[in-house]
């Protein structure tokens, strides 16, 4: 009986060694050692997702966003904000179509590009709230 608590102890001391080991790693040393392709693939695909965003910033400017205003007014950022949540509902709906209901493609965007921009309109939307868009 004592021989089998001193395992059980000895267990729960290396449990508890690992468990300490493991807090002392950030989250990004625990996750980029955990879960390597994981987090590589997520860094590939947030450097794809930058590079179409400047292209298009090179193609459409901030107005598009700021829909003409300078953002500097609650309500400037408001309108622009209300904007970003049409498009990341149309976005939605898309996918809906697409992915929920099964219906077919019939504007050539991919359910990938859907994707890559609703995250980018997720971000431009954190942008524009901490008063940093277009600077």
């Amino acid at each position: 009986m004592w021989k089998i608590i001193r395992i059980f102890v000895k267990r729960i001391k290396i449990y508890n060694s690992k468990m300490v080991e493991n807090n002392t790693k950030s989250a990004v040393e625990y996750c980029e050692e955990t879960y390597p392709q994981t987090c590589a693939e997520f860094k590939k695909i947030q450097a794809e997702m930058y590079e179409t965003f400047c292209k298009k910033q090179r193609n459409y400017g901030p107005g598009n966003i700021s829909v003409g205003t300078s953002l500097e007014t609650k309500e400037d950022i408001k309108l622009s904000l209300t904007g970003l949540w049409f498009r990341i509902n149309d976005k939605v709906q898309r996918l809906k179509q697409l992915v929920v209901l099964g219906q077919p493609d019939e504007v050539g965007e991919s359910i990938q590009d859907t994707y890559e921009d609703l995250s980018v309109y997720g971000i431009i939307a954190q942008i524009v709230q901490r008063g940093k868009w277009a600077k």
